[in-house]
């Protein structure tokens, strides 16, 4: 079992969201021994089917639990959203029981009342294996697979590389119809299946509505509701322009990251394309991995940072900027070389006379730490631990 560095409340109901096969049911069994939860899986057709008809039996089934049952997990509990009232007032009622309730869809919550249990149960994160999860050393073979494959734990347990690319196209393929066809999100399948390809291909570059509508045969208002619907669904996240006005004339529109590098190669079908040393795609998988890296990190510590991109007309770009409460702004580049120089933090240089109190640093591949001026260059697997 490998140790996530995510902390769950020891004596208060949460939620707990991530998307599929990240390891919320896994995380949970862990650290809620079986003797002492009841654990109810709405994945399971019968169990569904028999809360969605009658969601007053999870009043009488908790009602006669055991007081050695402490916990009552709920595993994907986006199924019955209509099961939340009743948590919520078994909540209300001083029921001496912590819920644990975890999904993959915030987007069906919320249309189902989610609302209602604020201030009573508190929200978590839960993401693909974090580099510092999987290994205190970030040798070349860990990044290259992560690089290559992503980090959804199901990978780890699978040897051979056909098999990976089998389950990420799999993973591709039962999200399509379960977690958005089957939930009713959209209307007609196709274009939707077409957007995710585009989407993933776009990743991590500044979207053009327009083009991927006219790519995808949908309108501009379409697009944005897929985009929505990753959003919602946990599958990716928007990275917004910073919004602070500089001197220079800057891009408005977001950029769009999905939340696993080895499931955009799959819906991007790159997966028999290996990101290689020196080449632009390897740059843009390792922007990938350092951005995932950093807002997962957040995700666990929750430290209010707010992340966001910036890029001039002239194609300046500072790839993230952090807004961190109490410290200075932090204005990242991301580069994927092994041997950072002087002339490497050159296009960085630009930006310091725009954020004079700003703290820059160049996030690279070479292991060892330098200073270029007022450019902290630092390891990538150093500078998450550090920023």
């Amino acid at each position: 079992m490998i140790n996530r560095l995510i902390n769950l409340p020891k004596n208060q109901s949460f939620l707990l969201f991530g998307p599929r096969g990240t390891g919320k049911s896994t995380l949970v069994k862990s650290i809620y021994k079986e003797d002492e939860r009841d654990y109810i899986n709405l994945l399971e057709a019968e169990t569904e089917e028999s809360f969605a008809r009658s969601p007053d039996l999870l009043r009488a089934r908790v009602g006669a639990l055991s007081d050695q049952k402490k916990f009552v997990i709920i595993d994907e509990i986006q199924k019955i959203p209509k099961l939340l009232d009743i948590v919520h007032l078994l909540i209300e009622e001083g029921i001496q029981k912590q819920f644990i309730l975890t999904g993959s869809s915030a987007r069906k919550l919320k249309r189902g009342g989610a609302n209602l249990l604020a201030g009573r149960a508190i929200e978590k994160h839960v993401f693909p294996f974090t580099r510092e999860e999987l290994s205190e050393n970030a040798d070349t073979a860990m990044v290259t697979a992560i690089m290559h494959w992503g980090s959804l734990p199901k990978i780890f347990q699978i040897t051979e590389d056909s098999e990976k690319k089998d389950f990420l196209q799999t993973y591709a393929n039962v999200y399509l119809k379960e977690e958005i066809w089957g939930e009713q999100f959209i209307r007609k399948l196709d274009p939707f299946r077409k957007f995710l390809e585009v989407a993933a291909q776009s990743n991590g570059k500044i979207i053009n509505f327009s083009n991927i509508a006219r790519d995808c045969g949908v309108d501009d208002n379409t697009v944005k509701s897929y985009f929505e619907i990753l959003e919602d669904t946990m599958v990716g996240f928007f990275l917004e322009p910073f919004s602070t006005s500089v001197r220079k004339r800057i891009y408005k529109s977001p950029k769009f990251y999905f939340f696993d590098i080895g499931v955009t190669r799959a819906l991007a079908r790159l997966l028999t394309v290996p990101p290689l040393p020196s080449t632009s795609y390897f740059g843009e998988v390792f922007e990938h991995l350092v951005v995932l890296e950093f807002v997962r990190r957040e995700g666990y510590l929750r430290r209010d940072y707010r992340f966001s991109y910036l890029r001039t007309i002239s194609a300046a770009e500072i790839d993230l900027i952090i807004e961190r409460p109490g410290k200075p702004l932090a204005c990242i580049e991301i580069k994927s070389t092994d041997r950072v120089t002087a002339d490497t933090v050159k296009k960085l240089e630009r930006f310091i006379s725009d954020f004079p109190n700003g703290e820059f640093f160049c996030v690279t591949r070479d292991p060892i730490p330098k200073k270029f001026g007022q450019i902290h260059a630092l390891p990538w697997f150093e500078a998450i631990k550090i920023i």
